[in-house]
């Protein structure tokens, strides 16, 4: 059986735009792919939301783009991150890590009792 699906958390998505493009560039249906394989299928991003975040992280001058042929002969606009994306990552990492470990504090308590 799957694992059921989710919403993603406001403000997540771009933490995890940025994270996938550390590893390499990639076009907005592979950033797609990427997500939802590395999560085993429990991220799952529609176009109405993936494309709107790429072209505001682009704004913001954390993403670059330039057209290149993807794997299947066609054109594609293929996002990498910029240095300013990737020091975003970093700062994006940082609090991540502060606020699942203050929720994991808090889960943590309430079982204890």
């Amino acid at each position: 059986m799957p694992p059921s699906r989710f919403p993603i958390p406001q403000g997540t998505l771009d933490m995890l735009i940025l994270q996938i493009l550390s590893l390499e560039p990639a076009h907005g249906y592979g950033i797609a792919q990427r997500l939802e394989q590395i999560s085993r299928s429990v991220v799952q991003v529609n176009q109405g939301s993936l494309y709107p975040a790429l072209h505001r992280l682009e704004q913001k001058g954390w993403l670059q783009a330039e057209w290149k042929q993807s794997e299947t002969g066609r054109e594609a606009k293929f996002y990498s991150l910029t240095p300013a994306g990737l020091a975003q990552l970093a700062v994006e990492r940082d609090s991540w890590a502060k606020l699942s470990g203050a929720v994991q504090l808090i889960f943590d308590e309430g079982a204890a009792q």
